[in-house]
């Protein structure tokens, strides 16, 4: 009886992590071969494990078996040492039709455990993306080049407001 209860709420906090914030969709169909490459952190919400983290940024490239290898790396200017977590990721949702995946993915860093990759908006030939995680206080604007244009960072501002998100918590991310 107590195996069972405590592999029922392991299990209910593991899918607890995997959500999207209520009221919010994530992008329908993703081309996971064109969201591969390097992704550079234009600002982000402040979280433990990225603290006075610059020059971040994420390299997704294919696994073997089918995942994605996530390698996230930022430079700590108090140690000047550069700080790498490697990960893998995987889409939730079964593939569309037309090769896409819903903007639904499943990450870990930590063995079997897994937290929410929701891509919320992607630009046009994905050159930028908003993503956050299982609930509003994890936000990132991502983008292929270290800076993005003033009014599309505004534009995903705006839209996470909109969204719900505390937008006035956001780090602009030094690169």
């Amino acid at each position: 009886m107590i195996k069972t209860s405590v592999l029922l709420l392991l299990s209910t906090l593991l899918t607890a992590c995997l959500g999207v914030p209520e009221g919010i969709q994530t992008v329908q169909h993703v081309k996971a071969e064109q969201y591969l490459g390097t992704w550079y952190e234009i600002a982000r919400m402040d979280h433990s494990f990225e603290r006075g983290l610059i020059k971040v940024t994420a390299d997704y490239s294919l696994r073997d078996d089918g995942g994605i290898k996530v390698i996230n790396k930022g430079f700590d200017p108090k140690t000047q040492k550069w700080n790498e977590a490697e990960g893998k990721a995987y889409f939730v949702d079964p593939q569309n039709q037309d090769g896409s995946y819903s903007g639904k993915l499943k990450v870990s860093f930590f063995g079997p455990f897994y937290g929410a990759y929701n891509i919320l908006v992607i630009g046009k030939d994905y050159q930028y993306a908003l993503v956050c995680g299982p609930d509003r206080s994890y936000l990132w604007i991502l983008s292929r080049t270290p800076t993005l244009p003033k009014d599309t960072q505004d534009a995903l501002i705006n839209q996470a407001k909109l969204l719900g998100f505390d937008t006035k918590t956001l780090i602009q991310v030094q690169q």
